[in-house]
């Protein structure tokens, strides 16, 4: 079994490893909440909360009812609640940099590679087994519905010089290269795939809720195929 650990923002692929570990940004976490079961609780009951109550009316007060523990407990490990939705940002686009690199590391075939990826950043989400505390269907709800709330604040210039969002920038990178290999002229891969990925979660949204804002057909995933022919036809030499 391969499998991806992700330290420090670096992607390895270790072979002797039977479990995924996703670590962050060290900066956003007053205790690393992988290191102890309390901390897996407090992401997996902050992942379900958020999205039952959304991330206004969530609060480290009614996480604390809901994990069974007292709220000092959770300021042990992060300091805010913003702190702590950065947090999941982080750890959802690792993983999904993990999934590409899954999806890809033996196509040997640039545009295959590409395409594979944009499937990645476009299909719909499954729960991955490998990781037991986090829902990640769940997870992707929120970064689909409330993780412009991470990047939209008066601190962003300021978390950003911090790594805030290193882990995002570093996945789009990876991508945004595969578009190099395949036409090196083009001159806007990073503002491609960031279009890629906000756009397709847009889309996932206006489907749920405002269905007359996107095209749906029942013979194939109409997201995933327009951003696809998109990428496709731009990057084409």
């Amino acid at each position: 079994m391969i499998v991806l650990l992700l330290i420090s923002q670096v992607i390895q692929l270790n072979m002797i490893d039977l479990n995924i570990k996703i670590d962050v940004k060290t900066a956003l976490f007053l205790k690393n909440p992988n290191s102890s079961d309390l901390g897996k609780r407090i992401i997996s009951g902050s992942i379900y909360l958020i999205d039952e109550l959304g991330f206004e009316k969530f609060t480290f007060r009614k996480l604390s009812k809901k994990i069974n523990s007292p709220e000092s407990s959770i300021y042990r490990y992060f300091e805010n609640k913003h702190n702590l939705l950065v947090y999941l940002t982080n750890w959802y686009w690792s993983w999904v940099e993990y999934k590409i690199v899954l999806a890809t590391i033996n196509v040997n075939n640039i545009e295959e590679k590409l395409n594979k990826a944009i499937d990645v950043l476009t299909m719909p989400v499954f729960e991955d087994e490998s990781i037991s505390f986090v829902n990640e269907i769940i997870l992707n709800r929120i970064i689909i519905e409330e993780s412009v709330k991470a990047f939209h604040t008066k601190e962003i210039d300021e978390e950003n010089k911090k790594g805030y969002f290193s882990t995002y920038k570093k996945m789009v990178n990876r991508v945004a290269t595969m578009v190099l290999d395949v036409n090196p002229d083009f001159r806007y891969p990073h503002m491609l795939i960031t279009t890629v990925i906000e756009g397709a979660h847009q889309q996932r949204y206006f489907s749920k809720h405002l269905p007359r804002l996107t095209n749906l057909y029942k013979e194939e995933d109409s997201i995933v195929e327009f951003y696809k022919r998109l990428v496709n036809s731009t990057v084409k030499k």
